[in-house]
Parts: structure tokens; C-alpha cells; sequence
């Protein structure tokens, strides 16, 4: 097995959790003595840290939104003065004041870490060169794919995104063997090679890891058949960290969660009670020893279950399944709870459609209404308006059959929906 830490990639139960328990109990003593938003929430809550004394104990603490650190901005929630800081990284701030986390030293080398088992899970090595199309800058994706590509030793070349023929060119040319990118701008990507005529065969990629969104199987299935690779799927957040809380094996049965470094609970969005193993809820992390922005029970909003059956591969953390999708991305139609996860599961099973997709969510009246707009991926069925008529129908019904609600279908030409080279947006919400 390719492990890369096996005493804690495959430490008992009794043993994780009383690692936890200490990790816990000393990061909310920290916190609160080094946080005066924390002490501030604990003293108003009657809650001292002498009550938490194991990992069982998490529920009883304050849970830590996105808009805390946005009215702690920039840098009142760090845990260490500045000079203990080494590295700052930040969210995009398109709704407002970005999200701005803080590093330490030891925060860097265990991210580094995290990384390395995420490698290591999806059959990477030392042997490895490493295309890492993630932008560089204040987001996370890139620095932390990179330090934890050099912790294992693989080369790397910092591509980050955009120039796409230049990107294909290096791929030619380089001969990686694992690409780095988000799901969406590796599609992308392969369409532009199709058109310029270079194939799996005239590329060494081996391995996608792909993160920074959520894909679905049957993008898994376009990704892998498209470069010839396997690909794996890895989860993290700037708030908490960066990638590295989760990332899948190659038996692709979830992904394993970093549990000496996080603690990752589910719960009801609604209730915020905890739900148990296998249902699905809302994914809420504490990083557990975290110095330069330790948060408690963070609410990422992100939709998904605890997997606990035992995994072939032989690591016993447990297991974060593939997120269905985000609590601010549901949308309520006519009733209906709707994911866009579900749309693209639909549409990438039919044939003469391209993977590239938007949902458009407009209010007529009172009521809500959908339409999915798709491209063909041969122009030339432009011409024949009975086979076109034929698509869209069997769009509609595949897709009123899995959501139970009406939506209405357009058929788009080839290349008219706008690629993006980092986050896809799919919803466009005109309400």
C-alpha cells in the first residue's frame, strides 16, 4: 500500500480519537487565552475551558461563520502576534471583504503534510512531475498542491491558469505526469486539445487531482476518458486551511479525512444538532493544533455524509463523501430542493451534448423557473431539426424524471458557453 504516514493513516479508532481529545483540548485553551473573539463567545456562553475534555465535548463549544472573519478583518482572528505570521492567504472577496487566513511556520509544515497523504492516496511519487494549473496568489489551491508536491519530493512546474495552448504545449513538451486544476478547467482543457489536434497519446499524464470544486462520477468518467489518466478528487478550505483536510484513494470510496489535523463533523443545517454516520448534513471543521487562525466548529456550508466502512486500501480514517453540493447553492423550485450537482449527473450521461452547461434560475410571477441551457457538441445537428427536437426531449424527461419539476431545455451551439479557467460558474440566478 502507497501510504504515506501508516501509523496515523491506519491507527485504530481508540487511538485517533484520544489523539483528538488532546489536540482539542489544547487548542481551546490556546484560542482562548490568545482570541478575544473566542473568550469573548465562551465567557457569554458560561463555557470554560476546563469543560472540554475530549473530542466528545466539541458540541458543546461556539460554532465560527464566514462573516466572523469578515467583521474580524483582517487579522482579528489570528491566535499568534504578527511575527510568529509567515504566510497570508485570502479568498477572492467577490461578495464582500475577503476572508483572510494567517500561516505559521508549523501550520506550513503540516499542511506540507496533509499533502503528502493526499500524493501519496492517489499513487503519486517522487518519480512524479507535477502540472499545477491552480492560480497563484491569495488563494490556497496552488501553494498548498505545490509544498506538499516538494514534501514528497515529485518536480513541479507552477503553471497556474490560463494561456491554455501554452499550457498543452508544456504538457507536450515537460511530460508531467499529474495535472492539478480544477475539474472544469481540465475539461476545458481537453477540448482546446482536441481542436488543436493533440491527443492522450502525445501526453505522460497519469494522475488528475483535482479540487476547488465539486465533481461529479460522470465527470470523474469525461475527465478520465478524455487524458487517459485516473482521476482523484481532493476537499479543503482557505478558512480552515487549504486542500488537504480529504482526499480519495484510488479506491475512490470517499475521502479520507486528515483526522490528526481536523475534526470534521456533520450537522443538521437547520437544527445544527449532529446527525449520525452516513446521513447527510452540513460539514462543519475545527482544525485541531492550527496556531495562525485557529477556528472552532467552522460552518463551510458544503452538503455531505461521514463514510465509516472500512476501506480496502487499508487506511482506517474515516471518510468524507463526494459533496453533493453547498447550502447557499440549493435552489427552491416550485417546492423542490434542487442541487446542480443532480442536473450535471443527468446531462453527462447523454450522448451529442457537450459536458459544458448553465442553469438559469428567473422568476415568472411568483414563481420560480428553470432553464438549462446546453451545447451540442456537433454543429453539423444544427441542420436537422427533428433529431435537435428529439435531444431536447429526452434532456427534459431525463431531467423532470430525477428533479420531478419542469424545466425548460435550450440547445446551444458548439463553444458558446463561456470557459473558465478556474471555479466553473454553472447557476446563473437572474431572480
Amino acid at each position: 500500500m502507497n501510504y504515506w504516514n501508516e501509523k496515523i493513516e491506519t491507527m485504530s479508532r481508540d487511538e485517533m480519537l484520544s489523539l483528538q481529545s488532546e489536540k482539542l483540548v489544547e487548542t481551546v485553551n490556546r484560542v482562548y487565552r490568545s482570541v478575544p473573539f473566542y473568550k469573548k463567545k465562551f465567557d457569554e456562553m458560561g463555557l470554560s475551558p476546563s469543560d472540554i475534555k475530549s473530542i466528545e465535548d466539541i458540541s458543546k463549544l461556539p460554532f465560527t461563520v464566514k462573516n466572523d472573519l469578515r467583521d474580524n478583518y483582517p487579522y482579528g482572528l489570528f491566535g499568534v502576534p504578527m511575527s510568529e505570521i509567515v504566510r497570508i492567504h485570502a479568498s477572492s472577496g467577490t461578495t464582500g471583504k475577503p476572508t483572510v487566513v494567517g500561516y505559521t511556520q508549523e501550520d506550513i509544515d503540516n499542511w506540507a503534510e496533509c499533502i503528502a497523504r493526499l500524493i501519496a492516496m492517489a499513487g503519486g511519487t517522487k518519480n512524479d512531475v507535477t502540472q499545477i494549473s491552480f492560480g497563484y496568489g491569495l488563494f490556497t489551491g496552488a501553494f498548498g498542491l505545490h509544498y506538499g508536491m516538494e514534501k514528497v519530493g515529485a518536480a513541479v512546474i507552477p503553471m497556474s491558469t490560463g494561456n491554455t495552448e501554452k499550457q498543452l504545449m508544456i504538457m507536450q513538451d515537460f511530460k508531467p505526469t499529474i495535472l492539478i486544476s480544477t475539474p472544469s478547467y481540465a475539461l476545458y482543457m481537453s477540448e482546446v486539445a482536441e481542436e488543436l489536434g493533440i491527443t492522450k497519446d502525445d501526453i505522460s499524464l497519469r494522475i488528475g487531482m483535482f479540487g476547488a470544486e465539486g465533481h461529479t462520477e460522470e465527470m470523474r468518467k469525461k475527465l478520465e476518458e478524455r487524458w487517459g489518466i485516473v482521476a482523484t478528487e481532493n476537499y479543503g478550505l482557505s478558512e480552515v486551511m487549504g486542500p488537504g483536510v480529504a482526499g480519495e484513494c484510488l479506491e475512490h470510496t470517499g475521502m479520507h479525512i486528515n483526522e490528526d489535523f481536523f475534526k470534521v463533523e456533520i450537522v443538521n443545517p437547520d437544527t445544527l444538532l449532529p446527525v449520525p454516520d452516513g446521513e447527510f448534513g452540513e460539514v462543519v471543521i475545527t482544525p485541531l493544533g492550527k496556531k495562525g487562525i485557529p477556528l472552532l466548529r467552522y460552518r463551510t456550508k458544503d452538503i455531505s455524509c461521514i463514510e465509516t466502512t472500512a476501506c480496502p486500501c487499508g487506511r482506517t480514517t474515516r471518510r468524507l463523501h463526494k459533496i453533493q453540493g453547498r447550502t447557499d447553492d440549493m435552489l427552491i423550485i416550485k417546492g423542490v430542493n434542487v442541487f446542480p450537482s443532480q442536473i450535471e449527473e443527468v446531462l453527462l450521461k447523454i450522448k451529442n451534448i457537450s459536458p459544458q452547461y448553465e442553469i438559469v434560475v428567473t422568476k415568472q410571477g411568483y414563481v420560480d423557473a428553470l432553464e438549462v441551457r446546453v451545447e451540442i457538441a456537433n454543429g453539423d445537428l444544427l441542420e436537422n431539426f427533428s433529431e435537435l427536437e428529439k435531444l431536447k426531449n429526452e434532456i427534459y424527461h431525463k431531467i423532470h424524471t430525477v428533479l420531478g419539476i419542469s424545466v425548460k431545455v435550450s440547445l446551444l451551439e458548439p463553444k458558446t458557453i463561456e470557459r473558465s479557467v478556474g471555479k466553473a460558474k454553472r447557476v446563473i440566478d437572474l431572480r
